[in-house]
Formats: structure tokens, C-alpha cells, sequence
């Protein structure tokens, strides 16, 4: 199988910030990949660096092959770009834009089959084409780079927060956009902060940490990383009793509850149906689970913060009531 992206030890130094700090990244052809991480992780320098926006400070960093620095024009015809904030031309429509940009990519704006697929996806995704840029929502604008690009067939997708600004029924709309791309053999690389989306949509997932990636995989592989959650009806908790590989058992509301690590799970089977168990659940680890065991730590420092940034404010607002 090709390897359509692909970093290795790549670095970007903003002075003493450093925005990569040694990204190892690899997408291959026909994938769907999801890239997530938090803001400031460093998902859109990398981006910027496959581009050819920006150049890197070390390492290597090639897309088809190719350095994005030096070959940018080769890589951009064979790229479709989504943004996850668009900007539009205030006095252009949103027609005119669209068709804007897909003659940046080569298209032939006046070609019967492009006409039939722009009008085809302004449809799906309840766009007007004649409302000015300036008139249009956050939602409407991504509309514009949405429908653009996928009304232009490319090799590889990258979708930078694609769906920021989509309503739900919209995203469902680009859900299926994604798989119809796929199914016609081109490589997505998605970036979102929506774990449900990347679930639907990835078949594989790299996690970004302070310019790192700190795991990469299937979603089968990851989960096999976490643990799985069983619960079943109960009368107390010693029906956890004598249960292989239970973990974190808790009985609550006529409940019990443990976790098990995912591939012990077969072993747990047979047990459970040998106690004939009643209202039995079976919880496969979510991506959310995964991501948290990266960035836990950051959440919990970011309620402590805001917990005492509340503390000091009564104590601000009982001083000036005395």
C-alpha cells in the first residue's frame, strides 16, 4: 500500500516555542485518518507543513513522495483544502466563489458533469448560491469549501476541522460525502474535534500532544488500550465475586459494574452465563476514553484552575459586601 503522507522526526521552532517537536506520521492510500488533539497540540502547523505553508525546522515531511516546501504547486493540483474557519469574498456569491475555487484546482467550471455535481451537493447541503459572501453564516461559509471541494475530485482530502459552524443534519451530510470519497479510493486526513465523527468516519487515528504523536492505530487497536465496562442486574455487590480480570466493581440503583481489560472479555463471557445474569451490557471502550487518558491530566488542571479562579472571586465579592 502507498504511503500518501508521512513525517519523520518532524520539528517547527517558532523561537523558543516549539510547535513539533519530533511528529512521526504516516497515512496511507485509501485511508481515513483521523488527526485529533486539543488547540495549540500543533494539528495545523503540521497541516501548514504539508501544504507547503510553512516550512520545517528539521526532520522530513513529504505528501505523494514529494517535499511540500519545494513541490507545492504539483502537490496543490492533486489536494483538496478545507479549513475549519472559511473566509469568502464579501462581493463574490456563493456560487461565484465556488466555482472560484474549483478553477484554482483545474476544474472546468462550465463541463456538464461539474455543473451536475455542484448542483447535486448544493442541494444536499441546503446552500443558496446567490446570497453575497458577506451575507453569509460561519456555517454557510464552510459550506462554500465544503461543497468546492468536494465537487472537484482529488487524490487527498485534508479537512481541517471541516464541520465547525455545520448543524447537525449537515454533518450527517458530510458523513456521507467522506465515505463516497473513500469509496472512490482517495486519502482523507481529518482533523476534528468531534470523537463521534472520527469513530464514524477513520479508519485509523493519531493522537497529537505537545507536537508528538502519543498514539496511532485502528480504532480496534486503540481500544484494545482501555477497558471495556460490564454491568448487569444485581441484588448487592457480591455478585462481583469470582469474576476473572474485574476491575473498579462498584453496585449502584440495583446495578453492578466493573471494567475489564477488552481482549479479557471472552473469559468473562462464560461466567457471567453460567450466573444467568439479568440485563447484561457490554460498553467497548469510546475514543473519548482513549483521548482522556492523554489529556486527563490537562482537564483536570483546567478545573482546578477554574475552581480557584471561583474560590477567589466570592472571596472578592464577600470582602466588598462587608
Amino acid at each position: 500500500m502507498n504511503t500518501i503522507i508521512r513525517t519523520d522526526g518532524l520539528t517547527k521552532h517558532y523561537g523558543r516555542v516549539h510547535a513539533l517537536d519530533g511528529l512521526d506520521l504516516s497515512v496511507d492510500e485509501g485511508q481515513v485518518h483521523g488527526f485529533l488533539g486539543p488547540n495549540g497540540a500543533g494539528k495545523s502547523t503540521t497541516i501548514r507543513i504539508l501544504l507547503g505553508l510553512a516550512r520545517r525546522t528539521g526532520g522530513s515531511a513529504t505528501v505523494f513522495g514529494e517535499d511540500p516546501w519545494t513541490s507545492a504547486v504539483g502537490i496543490h493540483r492533486r489536494v483538496a483544502y478545507v479549513p475549519g474557519d472559511v473566509s469568502v469574498w464579501p462581493n463574490l456569491s456563493g456560487g461565484e466563489a465556488i466555482d472560484f475555487l474549483a478553477r484554482l484546482r483545474g476544474a472546468a467550471t462550465k463541463d456538464p458533469s461539474y455543473r451536475a455535481e455542484r448542483e447535486r451537493l448544493m442541494t444536499a447541503f441546503q446552500f443558496d448560491p446567490r446570497k453575497k459572501g458577506r451575507a453569509y453564516s460561519k456555517g454557510n461559509r464552510q459550506k462554500v469549501a465544503l461543497i468546492a471541494a468536494f465537487a472537484v475530485p482529488a487524490d487527498l482530502y485534508i479537512l481541517d476541522e471541516p464541520t465547525s459552524g455545520l448543524d447537525p443534519l449537515m454533518e450527517v451530510v458530510f458523513r456521507d460525502e467522506v465515505q463516497r470519497i473513500r469509496s472512490r479510493g482517495a486519502t482523507v486526513l481529518l482533523s476534528s474535534h468531534i470523537l463521534s465523527e472520527v469513530e464514524l468516519l477513520c479508519d485509523r487515528v493519531s493522537i497529537i500532544r505537545a507536537g508528538r504523536i502519543v498514539e496511532s492505530g485502528t480504532l480496534s487497536e486503540l481500544r484494545h488500550l482501555t477497558r471495556t465496562e460490564v454491568s448487569f442486574e444485581a441484588a448487592d455487590d457480591a455478585a462481583l465475586a469470582g469474576i476473572p480480570g474485574a476491575h473498579d466493581g462498584t453496585f449502584d440503583d440495583g446495578r453492578v459494574r466493573f471494567t475489564v481489560d477488552s481482549d479479557a472479555v471472552p473469559s468473562v463471557l462464560p461466567v457471567l452465563a453460567q450466573r444467568s445474569v439479568a440485563g447484561l451490557r457490554i460498553e467497548p471502550p469510546s475514543l473519548e476514553e482513549l483521548f482522556l487518558r492523554h489529556y486527563g491530566d490537562d482537564l483536570a488542571a483546567l478545573r482546578a484552575a477554574e475552581e480557584d479562579g471561583g474560590t477567589r472571586a466570592s472571596r472578592r465579592a464577600a470582602m466588598k459586601e462587608s
